[in-house]
């Protein structure tokens, strides 16, 4: 009898430990849910409430219950209590209902290795400036959190750095800290993708070395880039013509798109015109120090002999890419200039020229 009651003892320790180091199944309630109390036969508590800033409900004739943290299940049992306890119902006769109707934006924090850490904003819709709530959502309960997990705080975010180590994301709710493996986003394992309350902070770690596997579009990194580029033979003659007031801020390409995709983007490879020794460079500012690195590479090296990522980077967001013409082009500009000055049959470009 002694040995079973300690075999209990041991699974009830071990059951206690899982459930401390591994999230709440239920989600908790955040300023701004909306919540549906149903009572048979009343009319006085009924109704759709929402949380309010503080983190309570606003009840009549109860006052502000605070539910903020809280399971749907612990709020209809604590509002139970309350009514029983100030008298309005029988302790063992209250048949009382709460049912979650909406789950609101909410505000976090992420932190490390992301492109633009910071307080985010996740699970905002397009109609939330409507607050009113239509007969029919009221008669469907358990509305989905969809936009409310931790994937999405992590993408609105700018998604993770390819220094990102993912199998180690910290979730800290509260004085609660836990650890999440988010690398099956990348490999196809399964992934426990934590829906989120307000307050909750994340915190992507380093990893110890540059991942390229990492650089593509998934789940927690962006789908797309802009870099910069530029590709003109002479100089441009106006704004206009030279796209500087473009408003899409250069060109768009997937995640994972490498300095030679630019470089084919910009017009900088192949064509009829000498271009043998053409150079292309790319130009990148640390995020942390604001460093600036030029990398420039001859153009039909990179696009023929190139076979790693220092020969072939990967394009990061705000990359800026040029092209510069080869040599032999510039020479023949030069002669085409010097010929262009020279000529007795156009006096009017000499005159101008001369005055320049």
């Amino acid at each position: 009898m002694l040995k079973m009651k300690n075999w209990f003892l041991r699974i009830g320790i071990l059951m206690v430990a899982f459930l401390k180091s591994s999230p709440s199944l239920a989600l908790p309630i955040s300023p701004g849910d909306r919540l549906e109390i149903s009572i048979p036969n009343d009319k006085y508590f009924v109704g759709v409430y929402e949380v309010n800033q503080d983190g309570k409900l606003e009840i009549p004739y109860l006052g502000a219950l605070p539910v903020v943290g809280l399971e749907p299940s612990d709020i209809q049992a604590k509002l139970s209590q309350s009514l029983s306890d100030k008298g309005f119902f029988l302790p063992n006769k209250l048949q009382l209902s709460v049912q979650i109707l909406k789950w609101a934006p909410i505000q976090v924090t992420v932190a490390g290795e992301t492109f633009q850490p910071g307080r985010v904003l996740i699970n905002e819709t397009e109609n939330e400036a409507n607050t009113a709530v239509s007969s029919e959502s009221r008669q469907i309960t358990g509305n989905y959190p969809i936009r409310r997990y931790l994937t999405n705080a992590i993408r609105a975010a700018g998604g993770v750095l390819p220094t990102a180590d993912v199998s180690q994301v910290r979730l800290i709710r509260g004085d609660r800290e836990t650890i999440i493996d988010l690398s099956g986003v990348f490999t196809g394992e399964p992934v426990e993708d934590v829906p989120l309350i307000a307050g909750d902070r994340i915190v992507v770690p380093r990893a110890d070395r540059f991942q390229p596997e990492l650089v593509r579009p998934s789940q927690i990194t962006p789908p797309g880039i802009k870099v910069f580029v530029s590709n003109l033979t002479i100089p441009a003659a106006n704004n206009a013509s030279a796209a500087v007031s473009n408003r899409e801020e250069g060109i768009s390409v997937p995640y994972g798109s490498r300095f030679s995709h630019a470089v084919v983007a910009t017009n900088c490879a192949g064509g009829t015109d000498i271009s043998e020794d053409r150079k292309a460079i790319l130009v990148r500012a640390d995020r942390i120090t604001g460093k600036t690195i030029a990398i420039e590479r001859d153009v039909e090296d990179l696009m023929r002999n190139s076979d790693n990522n220092e020969e072939n980077p990967l394009l990061m967001p705000k990359d800026s890419v040029a092209c510069y013409d080869s040599s032999a082009t510039n020479t023949r500009d030069l002669f085409r200039t010097i010929g262009d000055i020279l000529s007795p049959l156009n006096p009017i470009l000499l005159f101008r020229n001369l005055f320049n």
